[in-house]
């Protein structure tokens, strides 16, 4: 377990510093820098973090497999990866839990009926990074993968559920009247009201990004398990 304690420490590094900004510290960083000041240090501080973690995660054993990876558990984390990729190419449109340093803008959104990916879950871009994480515990079943992705899935989820919070107490009845109307866990049968459109980034985006992974030398992902291109 010494060898991967960089690995621990950029992880709890990564996610401590998340919660840490979101919560005890927010208020006072956003009284030093301003609020667009804060969300700028609060990126910068995200992405060394990230970027942290996935060097020493380079520099990680790989160590032994917990179970080995079979075509039907390559097949359920290439759903998992696609509908990530859905959830995560929608939720860059109309979603009021993005960064709004007045509120007016989440306001505006939180009032109207959800559509899209917000009919599947409130939380699109998160549970993307959640099932993505999921999906790449399934196929490297290895404690230095359970620390990188895990922290990546903690983070998502635990982090949505402290956003819920955050915002019932700054923005009151237009964020409760959000959540009643969208769901926390994400509700498969919504999939067929996304747009096509959407469907279709998605799709393209998961198709691209599981080809990446020949980039990086690694084995082939999504259906590039099994044909070769």
């Amino acid at each position: 377990m010494d060898s991967l304690a960089p690995l621990l420490t950029a992880c709890v590094f990564f996610v401590g510093s998340h919660f840490l900004m979101s919560h005890p510290l927010r208020r006072a960083m956003v009284g030093r820098f301003g609020e667009k000041g804060f969300l700028g240090v609060y990126s910068l501080v995200s992405l060394a973090g990230f970027g942290w973690m996935i060097w020493a995660f380079s520099q990680s054993p790989a160590g032994e497999m917990y179970w080995a990876p079979t075509n039907a558990i390559w097949i359920v984390a290439s759903i998992l990866t696609l509908l990530a990729a859905i959830l995560f190419v929608g939720s860059h449109k109309g979603n009021p839990a993005m960064p709004d340093p007045d509120g007016d803008v989440i306001r505006t959104l939180a009032a109207k009926v959800p559509t899209g990916v917000f009919r599947v879950t409130r939380h699109p871009m998160m549970w993307g990074f959640a099932l993505w994480g999921l999906s790449h515990m399934l196929v490297a079943p290895r404690m230095d993968s359970f620390l990188f992705n895990g922290s990546l899935v903690f983070l998502a989820l635990a982090g949505s559920y402290g956003q819920d919070r955050k915002k019932e107490a700054s923005l009151g009845d237009a964020w409760v009247k959000w959540e009643r109307q969208t769901s926390f866990l994400p509700r498969l049968s919504q999939l067929a009201k996304v747009e096509p459109r959407i469907l279709l980034i998605g799709v393209i985006f998961w198709l691209a990004a599981t080809w990446a992974h020949n980039l990086f030398g690694n084995y082939g992902a999504g259906i590039y398990r099994w044909v070769g291109l």
